[in-house]
């Protein structure tokens, strides 16, 4: 994250998808590029986590349109090798990490702009997060 960020003018808040809405999530946020998607999440972990080792994640919808997922930890310690960030954030906070990563390099992958916005709007949200010094370092 840069030191140009607006931030939003109202807070931006996050809901856990309930069990049962979770098939419709991913289609309605991706469309035909929801598979995608969830393999470049997981990709992400794999590369950025080394102690993860797949299990359950947790789907969120933003109030300002936005979507992230998170795994169903408690804390997980990243390294991104490409700017020298290592550190424990919680299961939360490395989801959209995670997803941030993701939401960016397919955002140069695809023409369409659902990347690219899904990426401006959990960036909105992780500005006010607990943990939004960790992310930031960790995305920058």
């Amino acid at each position: 994250m840069n030191s140009l960020i607006n931030i939003p003018a109202t807070s931006i808040s996050a809901r856990q998808v309930p069990d049962d809405a979770r098939i419709n999530i991913l289609p309605r946020h991706f469309g035909k590029h929801m598979m995608v998607l969830e393999n470049s999440v997981y990709d992400f972990m794999h590369q950025l986590c080394e102690r993860y080792r797949g299990g359950y994640w947790h789907y969120f919808e933003l109030s300002n349109g936005g979507f992230y997922m998170a795994p169903n930890q408690d804390t997980m310690y990243l390294c991104v090798e490409g700017n020298g960030f290592s550190g424990e954030m919680s299961a939360d906070a490395a989801g959209i990490t995670v997803c941030l990563f993701a939401y960016s390099h397919l955002s140069f992958r695809y023409t369409d702009e659902v990347f690219a916005r899904h990426y401006h709007s959990l960036r909105d949200f992780a500005i006010d997060h607990a943990e939004a010094g960790l992310i930031a370092a960790a995305i920058d």
